[in-house]
Order: C-alpha cells, then sequence, then structure tokens
C-alpha cells in the first residue's frame, strides 16, 4: 500500500519529534529526489527508469520555527531515515527554487559541498515550498513571459 503525502509527512515530524529540542514546532515539509530530471524516466521506459533510480537520493526536507532539516527517505516506501543535516533557518541553505508546473527545483546547499544540491519536488508538494518561501531567504525564479515555467532560463 502506497504512504499518502499526509502519512509521509506525519512519519517525518514524528522523527523529528524524538530528537527536537522543546518547543521545536513544525511549519512545512518537501519530499524530493536529486539526479536527473524526473521527466527521463517516461522517455526512456522501465530500464532506463532503474538506471536514472539507482543514482537518485531521496530527501525529506523539513522547515521548522528555527530550522532547516534534512532526512533521507526510503526509495521504495518513502519513509524518513537518519537525519543528514540540520542547520539554522538563516544558514542560507535554500540557495534557489525554481517554480515548474510539474516538477519544481529545490538547491540546498549541504555543507562540505561546492555547489547547491538539486532536489525535484513534485507539485503535490507545492503548498509545503511555497511556506518554505514564505520564512527562508532565498532567490525563486519567477515565470518569465508567457513561457511555461517549467521552461525558465537556466534550467
Amino acid at each position: 500500500m502506497a504512504v499518502t503525502k499526509a502519512g509521509m509527512r506525519k512519519q517525518v515530524v514524528e522523527s523529528l519529534a524524538q530528537v527536537a529540542p522543546p518547543g521545536e514546532q513544525f511549519v512545512a515539509c518537501v519530499h524530493g529526489m536529486t539526479g536527473p530530471s524526473p521527466w527521463i524516466d517516461g522517455l526512456f521506459g522501465a530500464i532506463g527508469a532503474l538506471v536514472t533510480q539507482s543514482v537518485r537520493k531521496y530527501y525529506f526536507v523539513t522547515l521548522t520555527n528555527t530550522s532547516i532539516v534534512v532526512n533521507r527517505a526510503g526509495r521504495i516506501a518513502n519513509r524518513p531515515k537518519e537525519i543528514v543535516v540540520a542547520l539554522p533557518l538563516q544558514s542560507g541553505t535554500v540557495t534557489l527554487v525554481k517554480k515548474g508546473a510539474i516538477w519544481s527545483k529545490l538547491y540546498l546547499q549541504f555543507p562540505g559541498e561546492a555547489k547547491p544540491t538539486r532536489i525535484h519536488v513534485h507539485r503535490i508538494w507545492n503548498a509545503d515550498l511555497d511556506a518554505f518561501l514564505a520564512v527562508v531567504p532565498v532567490a525563486q525564479i519567477p515565470a518569465q513571459g508567457s513561457a511555461p515555467v517549467d521552461q525558465q532560463v537556466g534550467q
């Protein structure tokens, strides 16, 4: 049985509540994946999807009232796993967000990495992604002119 978005969010909040300091409040959570564009999965069929799945990493990125917490997510069941990093809210962890019609891109700067990591976030998480943008200082590339949002310059 597939886990719903609400179920995934609940599992993340429960796992973070076990290690969070008193007073920590959940604001938003998104699930996403690294690697090649998710559109590629459909282009190359089952074999191509297996190849791209083997190079992807899955994450939950959670916004609290004080921090941005990144958990690994399971490949199959999408359950939260260990915390990868927890950084102060104003640390500049989220460097860029590109909103798309189906897939958005959230760029996170992990400590010790030379460049930000691109995380593809499906539109079912758009309300939470908007909550991130309302709280986290980040550069966002808006849609330009009449071009579709997922065909912005620089993608």
